[in-house]
């Protein structure tokens, strides 16, 4: 019995420092995000099953990081029907919609051509292309339908109800698609975990969301050059001065082999779009310095 006891008041002694480090983490977050003139999310959840989450009680405009849960339903029914990933959907004029953001429209601007499902996840992903994302939308059935697989992986906090071509009609739309800090960085843990996907779609998503080209100055911004970093940005126009969402999700896969999840979301900003880039790779720097195998072993 007294065996027992010393070696459970071991583990809770083991615990201790590490959650005193990360209470040390959080209230350095805190500090950095007390004056910024906007409503800042964040959460992180790690391999290992550490997990923390500021302002977690709200949900956060989503903008265009809806599209990172939007692959991960495409791939699920590829998988599902037994359809390759290059199977080529034809795409009108009318799919191109032109007061969008759509490098896919500007390099075609006149459609009726086919492009690989494999193309447009690229588009939507790495170059955050509105029309590439509603066309994937409309090829798994809308909206409802990616709510409902997100409400079958079992993670509350995600609302989905709005494509692009919606939210581009009013503000108010905007924050039809919305989360909760902690419920993204579940669903990017769950998806790590590998066992949503085929080996091939696991692979093929993780490396488009490494693949990434904008929002480089976030979660990217302050890291070193040799982290390895996937993420979905998701960004608004400014109504009124006032920039409605700049977020950035994704994970860090560390050099030991273990990686954690990550999510920034800065609501109803009145900050600059540079102010809250910087804000969010000051965050995802303070979170790096942290859980990084060097910064540890110091």
């Amino acid at each position: 019995m007294r065996k027992h006891l010393l070696h459970t008041l071991f583990l809770l002694c083991a615990c201790l420092p590490v959650q005193a480090q990360t209470t040390a983490l959080q209230r350095q977050i805190q500090d950095l995000i007390r004056d910024a003139d906007a409503t800042i999310g964040i959460a992180v959840l790690t391999s290992g099953g550490e997990s923390f989450a500021i302002n977690d009680t709200i949900g956060f405009a989503m903008l265009s990081t809806f599209k990172f849960p939007l692959a991960m339903a495409v791939l699920h029914q590829l998988d599902e029907r037994g359809t390759p990933l290059d199977t080529a959907l034809l795409i009108t004029k009318a799919d191109l919609l032109p007061d969008t953001y759509s490098p896919l429209r500007d390099s075609c601007p006149e459609g009726n051509f086919r492009l690989p499902v494999r193309r447009l996840i690229e588009y939507a992903i790495t170059l955050s292309d509105n029309n590439a994302c509603d066309i994937l939308l409309r090829f798994i059935g809308g909206t409802g339908v990616l709510q409902q697989y997100i409400r079958n992986l079992g993670i509350p906090g995600i609302t989905i109800a709005a494509d692009e071509a919606l939210m581009h009609r009013s503000p108010e739309y905007v924050y039809l698609n919305h989360a909760r800090p902690s419920s993204a960085t579940l669903l990017i843990d769950r998806f790590l975990q590998g066992n949503l996907l085929s080996p091939a779609h696991q692979q093929f998503l993780k490396n488009t969301m490494i693949a990434t080209s904008t929002g480089t100055d976030k979660l990217r911004g302050m890291l070193p050059s040799s982290a390895v970093v996937g993420h979905k940005t998701g960004s608004s126009d400014r109504i009124h001065g006032m920039k409605i969402a700049d977020n950035d999700i994704g994970f860090v896969l560390l050099p030991d082999g273990t990686h954690y999840s990550i999510a920034v979301f800065v609501m109803n900003s009145r900050e600059s779009d540079t102010a809250n880039a910087a804000l969010i790779a000051r965050i995802s720097k303070l979170v790096y310095d942290h859980y990084s195998p060097a910064t540890r072993s110091q």
